[in-house]
């Protein structure tokens, strides 16, 4: 080999290593939501599978908790609070 064919696969090295350089991150990126996503779909399909098998059942057997109700949260009591008032001031 001379100096010019040389400095030419010098150069289509050089060149390959930069393409590898701009390609592989998106491809990574790409391949890692590939895997984002095949595991929310995992996800959601045993999450239907969960809701159609406690469908079945009757609904004193999937309660674990006391059967005492329970009382209403901060955001349901305000917004009730704030629905009487308007009723009573309108």
């Amino acid at each position: 080999m001379n100096a010019d064919q040389i400095q030419g696969l010098i150069g289509l090295l050089v060149a390959w290593g930069l393409l590898v350089l701009m390609i592989l991150p998106p491809a990574i990126g790409a391949v890692r939501e590939w895997h984002i996503d095949r595991r929310i779909r995992r996800a959601q399909q045993e999450h239907a599978g969960q809701e159609s098998r406690t469908a079945h059942t009757p609904p004193w057997r999937g309660q674990k908790s006391s059967s005492r109700a329970t009382a209403p949260s901060t955001a349901t009591w305000y917004a009730d609070t704030r629905r009487s008032k308007k009723l009573v001031s309108s």
